[in-house]
């Protein structure tokens, strides 16, 4: 049986106000979590482990 093909569209725009300060000077997905990471790896990392190749990361902001 063959796998499905299956795109993963993850949404990492938008203005970041409930991040405040962490969003200053840097952009919603690059904030910092657990010193290690940054908040896209985690869907990105979901998407890899789940065999999802295709991946796309919508990152425009329009207020």
């Amino acid at each position: 049986m063959t796998r499905p093909k299956v795109l993963a569209l993850i949404l990492a725009g938008g203005e970041g106000g409930r991040l405040d300060v962490l969003t200053e000077e840097r952009a919603k997905p690059a904030v910092p979590y657990g010193g290690l990471y940054r908040l896209i790896d985690f869907p990105l990392s979901n998407c890899r482990h789940s065999g999802v190749a295709d991946v796309w990361v919508l990152q425009q902001y329009q207020p």
